[in-house]
């Protein structure tokens, strides 16, 4: 598959219009407005398209950013035609991003994603090595479209920093290394549950030892058939993940069990990860 994908910066509103027609295809939303996108494509913004022979499959949309002294790639879309995903397109995406975003002159790429999605988490922690300590409560306000309607939009934000020890020699951390002390069972429904959640956090206070938190290996057929469920999840995750950023921790990958309905995000202290001492290449 890397080998047909062509990938290539959009400036032209040909391209931004094919990124328009793909947004209503993979959302059904609608989408951004082109004076956005091609504003943001001169003056420091990145869009990327990846093209097979029968047109644009995927793209990013990045802007500028600055806070606190730092400049960044605020990466705000990442889009995959339905018909093409889970075929690599993404991470394609994503590595060609890093690569131009440091020819510009970039250190930081940042964009969120929904902390339960676990297919979007191993893309963004365990392939690129980025790292999520930030947690943004409904953090685009209640959304309409089929993948997020009925849920607050809570939000993981992402950094990678693409010049750092963490991406180029990634920390690596097994499982058995861990403490695995929340507890999931499984409803009579077959779908996974988040359990005793409170004594849990209380035995890891003052810890420097790597945690496991579980999260559902699909958590998009919980919302289907058991929206009271996908709910629990998101607040029970949410104060898990708080309580956890709060004390110094970072996620840094997600592992996937080979059995069962969860998979781990593994949270070590972020002061380990070094992500000051920023190499260049």
């Amino acid at each position: 598959m890397s080998a047909a994908i062509e990938i290539r910066t959009l400036t032209d509103v040909t391209d931004l219009m094919l990124v328009q027609l793909l947004e209503k295809k993979i959302w059904n939303m609608d989408p951004l407005p082109l004076h956005q996108t091609i504003t943001a494509s001169q003056n420091g913004g990145l869009l990327l398209g990846a093209f097979l022979k029968d047109g644009m499959v995927g793209f990013s949309y990045s802007f500028a950013g600055f806070a606190k002294g730092q400049s960044y790639l605020c990466s705000h879309m990442l889009g995959i035609d339905p018909n093409h995903q889970e075929k690599g397109i993404g991470a394609i995406l994503k590595q060609e991003q890093k690569k131009i975003a440091k020819e510009i002159g970039y250190d930081l790429i940042t964009w969120t994603y929904d902390p339960l999605e676990s297919r979007n988490a191993y893309l963004n922690v365990s392939k690129l090595q980025a790292i999520c300590s930030a947690y943004l409560e409904n953090c685009y306000g209640d959304m309409e479209d089929s993948l997020n309607h009925g849920l607050p939009s809570d939000r993981l934000k992402v950094e990678w920093w693409i010049n750092s020890p963490h991406v180029l020699e990634p920390l690596t951390i097994q499982a058995d290394q861990a403490l695995s002390i929340f507890q999931s069972e499984t409803t009579e429904e077959g779908l996974p549950e988040l359990i005793h959640i409170e004594d849990s956090l209380r035995n890891i206070t003052g810890s420097d030892v790597p945690i496991l938190v579980p999260i559902p290996a699909n958590f998009q057929d919980i919302k289907r058939k058991n929206p009271s469920l996908a709910i629990d999840w998101r607040f029970r995750t949410r104060y898990i993940f708080e309580s956890l950023f709060a004390q110094g921790y970072a996620i840094v990958s997600l592992l996937k069990r080979k059995e069962g309905t969860v998979h781990d995000y593994l949270f070590v202290k972020k002061h380990v990860l070094n992500l000051n001492q920023v190499k260049r290449r």
